[in-house]
């Protein structure tokens, strides 16, 4: 990481090495306790020689003081969503004493991780509990802190390595597809399942051009979700599941006192319990043979793919979604997103 950085009395020569020396195009002026003062880019210093300052000057003039800056506790995919909304090549990771220690580059987060897995991405569903909002919107293009949740999903699919992303469309595709287009400025190549007649979230998955060689990503998408996609699709190949399901642990307050009763006899109070069960969370892993399982042209929930492959013995997975999850399907749960 000291690489990376840089005295502020450094001369606009040693930058110019440092810089050439990580290829990151960036330096980060510290103080002697490793403190982040601010950066300088390549750019900075080339500025800085075409108005004249001799080589030998301080860099110290041309540091950006107001650098953008992430602590690291933020996860990868928040830190790339940041990073492509922003145009930012280099985001600084600081402790929480502003101390560096290390540096986030946009190439290594997007051109150094590739899957060759598909993702399944559903985006068609109408939304009716949302309208009138969604009257004019797809659900998944309604915005949580200034950005679509569908695209959300992308950026967290590009940053764990997904490369190729189907989006099954059908209410105002349009809308989908004019927003996305290939999917070329997301570093990933997006493709349209175009679901004209609904055949349900397992039914989109037939309309796929053929059966992928390797595990099949399955989403939601109209959620907001923090899991890391390579560990979940790793836990499938690993146990060489026919399908995984994501679940989440969904908590629920009676809101009234419960009784236990035995033999017409009152046995026990609990005021208010709090019940615990797990969820389905809308995620899935499918195996190729999974995939070819799924019907043509045919209306197919993909929990008909699970409850089948109980009935003939097929062994499944369950993979539990630790960190954030949030389904978006009501107007309450859409105002818990945004914070209202």
């Amino acid at each position: 990481m000291k690489n990376y950085c840089i005295s502020p009395d450094a001369s606009l020569i040693e930058c110019m090495r440092s810089v050439d020396i990580t290829g990151a195009g960036i330096v980060l002026a510290v103080d002697s306790e490793f403190k982040l003062i601010g950066t300088i880019s390549d750019g900075d210093v080339r500025k800085a020689l075409v108005k004249g300052c001799p080589l030998d000057s301080s860099i110290a003039t041309h540091i950006n003081r107001n650098c953008f800056y992430v602590l690291p506790t933020v996860p990868r995919a928040e830190v790339l969503d940041i990073m492509q909304a922003r145009r930012f090549e280099q985001v600084p990771i600081v402790d929480e004493q502003g101390k560096v220690i290390g540096l986030h580059l946009l190439h290594d987060m997007l051109g150094n991780i590739s899957r060759p897995n598909w993702a399944v991405v559903m985006a068609g569903g109408k939304g009716m509990r949302l309208r009138p909002l969604t009257e004019k919107l797809p659900k998944p293009m309604i915005k949580v802190a200034g950005r679509p949740l569908l695209e959300r999903i992308i950026l967290h699919l590009v940053g764990h390595g997904i490369r190729r992303i189907f989006l099954s469309v059908n209410h105002l595709a349009q809308v989908i597809e004019d927003y996305f287009e290939d999917g070329s400025k997301y570093g990933t190549k997006i493709e349209y399942l175009r679901d004209d007649d609904p055949l349900g979230s397992g039914g989109a998955i037939s309309l796929l051009p053929g059966i992928p060689e390797q595990a099949l990503l399955v989403m939601n998408g109209d959620m907001i979700v923090d899991i890391n996609f390579a560990d979940i699709i790793e836990f499938h190949n690993q146990n060489d599941f026919y399908a995984t399901m994501g679940v989440y642990s969904y908590f629920h307050q009676v809101p009234f006192g419960c009784v236990e009763i035995q033999d017409n006899r009152l046995a026990g109070l609990e005021e208010k319990p709090v019940l615990e069960k797990m969820v389905n969370a809308g995620i899935y892993v499918l195996s190729p043979q999974a995939v070819s399982a799924i019907p043509k042209n045919t209306y197919f929930p993909i929990t008909t793919l699970f409850e089948d492959a109980i009935k003939n013995n097929l062994v499944c997975g369950t993979f539990p979604v630790e960190k954030e999850w949030l389904d978006i399907g009501s107007p309450k749960q859409l105002q818990q997103a945004r914070g209202e």
